[in-house]
């Protein structure tokens, strides 16, 4: 179930990644703003708020939504890269929080004070970056077919053909991998 909730069956390669990332983060941005200016004008002025008194459903909603959105578009690409999203996520986070708890305990080995976080925790996230945008695209032998019964082929693969189909029909069978114009008799 969690691989067509977030994405985990999908796959995504460098160029889109980057150009959805780039998108998503203007999306992102645009919302942040509306909301923040619809807080900024229901607000009376003068009053100072506290983080708990900023932490409305809109802001909530909000960080769900981004959470969401990143959080599949990471899977999917960790999928395309050729390695399993349900083990490498839940390192990742794991790291994180291990990161996270010994910048609070042990403050000296935090990047700054205003920081939650160690040297070692910045550059695992920044390879991982890395290794999300520049890392190529995994063979497709591991790769499982879709529930509806397709089968994928390798990009440079031409399409098979069957004996008896004309070109067109050819050209159309692989644009929308669903057979028509093809007898299968």
């Amino acid at each position: 179930m969690l691989g067509f909730l977030f994405g985990f069956n999908a796959r995504i390669g460098r160029l889109y990644f980057f150009l959805i990332t780039i998108g998503l983060a203007l999306v992102m941005t645009a919302i942040a703003f509306a909301v923040a200016g619809y807080m900024f004008e229901h607000t009376p002025k003068g009053i100072h708020l506290s983080a708990d008194d900023l932490m409305t459903w809109p802001v909530i909603v909000t960080g769900v939504i981004f959470f969401f959105a990143t959080f599949s578009l990471q899977a999917i690409r960790i999928r395309d890269i050729g390695w399993d999203p349900v083990c490498v996520i839940p390192a990742w986070i794991a790291i994180a929080i291990v990161d996270r708890l010994v910048a609070i305990k042990i403050p000296s080995w935090s990047i700054g004070h205003s920081h939650q976080g160690t040297i070692v925790g910045l550059l695992i996230n920044v390879v991982l970056g890395f290794v999300l945008l520049f890392w190529p695209s995994g063979d497709l032998e591991g790769w499982t077919p879709s529930p509806l019964g397709e089968s994928h082929r390798k990009p440079n693969e031409p399409a098979p053909r069957q004996s008896g189909a004309s070109a067109p029909a050819g050209r159309i069978a692989q644009a929308t991998r669903a057979g028509f114009g093809q007898r299968g008799w």
